[in-house]
């Protein structure tokens, strides 16, 4: 795969990573209840995330209510809204300094080392960004999972498990990282020797035509 191939494949897989990671922050199925245990109830079922919690009926009718103060949240919660806002900001700085820096774009310097250098930089914000993304998801999940076999007069079903908005985000940050990866195989240093090689090898031969 050439150059620029790769880095128009590393930012589309990049973008794709970044619209996921903003629809798994939005989505309030970060847990949802469980149907584990004999006695299933079915009548309602409670969702939750990072933003609002929502409770859908049987009869397909969905109430949802936003969280009502940030500071009484959970710090799992807190922390976890906090890594996905930052995610989202470094991936679409990511996009806007990936956009400059590939080769396939006439956006800012013309130079290809200096292109090179800044597609670089845009795949590692999206890197950043996907570490980011997986950071959240991981630490909700853990707590999910803590919180379903602890020791609790809680009834299996009436717990929570792992909501689709988790998977979203799994498959956002590896698609982040994935596409920061590629963009960040871009290598000025091999250009810049190329070009100072071909620099030095004009005098001489003028040189030999005097």
């Amino acid at each position: 795969m050439g150059g620029g191939a790769r880095e128009l494949a590393g930012y589309l897989a990049a973008l794709a990573g970044w619209v996921a990671g903003l629809a798994a922050a939005v989505l309030p199925q970060w847990r949802q209840s469980s149907y584990a245990g004999d006695a299933i109830i079915t009548a309602v079922g409670l969702h939750e995330g990072l933003w609002m919690s929502c409770a859908a009926q049987s009869t397909g009718q969905v109430q949802c209510r936003l969280h009502d103060s940030l500071l009484s949240l959970e710090v799992h919660i807190q922390t976890c809204r906090a890594l996905m806002v930052i995610s989202l900001l470094l991936g679409f700085f990511g996009i806007i300094v990936s956009v400059v820096g590939m080769k396939c774009t006439k956006v800012g310097e013309e130079d290809p080392v200096t292109k090179s250098r800044i597609a670089v930089a845009g795949g590692f914000l999206f890197v950043l960004s996907g570490l980011c993304t997986l950071a959240a998801v991981s630490l909700y999940a853990t707590q999910v999972t803590y919180e379903f076999f602890r020791e609790s007069t809680i009834p299996i079903n009436a717990r929570y498990e792992f909501g689709s908005a988790l998977f979203v985000g799994w498959g956002a940050a590896s698609l982040s990282m994935l596409g920061g990866s590629l963009l960040c195989c871009s290598c000025p240093a091999k250009e810049r020797r190329g070009q100072q090689y071909h620099q030095q090898s004009q005098p001489s031969t003028a040189r030999e035509y005097v």
